[in-house]
């Protein structure tokens, strides 16, 4: 409780009297800076108004906290774009698997993950003809084209590109052309 509050609660001043004193008190108040305005004005010095620098501070706070909030957003809005992008790509050119056999292993992150590919699809995919992505939590085969296009939006979206059309300088270098592999051999 205030002071002018305790004072009416006890009776010893009433209303009047205490708007009577504010009154006072805001012209004293008014009348000193007043004063020291012109003291300013005749010795040439600056008064600075405290009230309205801290007021220009919070403003250029403000705008500096929301710059950074819609450069956030922006960035997040980019993402999802990039994203949606990426869905696109894959939704429309994924190749279908659903009649697979041969188990494929590849490893995404730390961990050994496994798909089922026709003979076709396997060869396609050592030859680097096809790709396999990540696609949300699954894994789809995309050709090598399509791969290019998300990996220049999200390279971390690609988890098998083999080399293509690498075989000519393999055979050339290669110490072990001498010895066949045999076609059963399973790795």
């Amino acid at each position: 409780m205030s002071l002018k509050d305790q004072l009416l609660k006890a009776g010893l001043i009433d209303q009047s009297k205490a708007q009577k004193a504010e009154q006072d008190q805001r012209k004293q108040a008014h009348q000193k800076t007043a004063k020291a305005q012109k003291q300013a004005k005749k010795t040439g010095e600056v008064v600075v108004d405290e009230a309205k620098v801290l007021a220009e501070k919070v403003l250029q706070e403000k705008a500096e906290r929301s710059k950074e909030l819609n450069r956030q957003q922006r960035e997040q809005a980019e993402k999802k774009a990039l994203q949606a992008q990426i869905k696109q790509l894959i939704d429309i050119n994924r190749i279908d698997r659903q009649r697979g056999d041969i188990a494929y292993q590849f490893a995404d992150g730390s961990k050994i993950k496994k798909i089922y590919l026709t003979k076709t699809l396997q060869d396609q995919l050592a030859y680097g003809i096809i790709v396999l992505v990540k696609f949300g939590d699954g894994y789809e085969l995309v050709p090598r084209q399509i791969a290019e296009k998300i990996a220049q939006r999200d390279a971390t979206c690609i988890l098998v590109q083999n080399a293509g059309s690498t075989e000519t300088a393999a055979v050339e270098d290669d110490p072990y052309a001498d010895f066949k592999i045999p076609d059963d051999l399973m790795w």
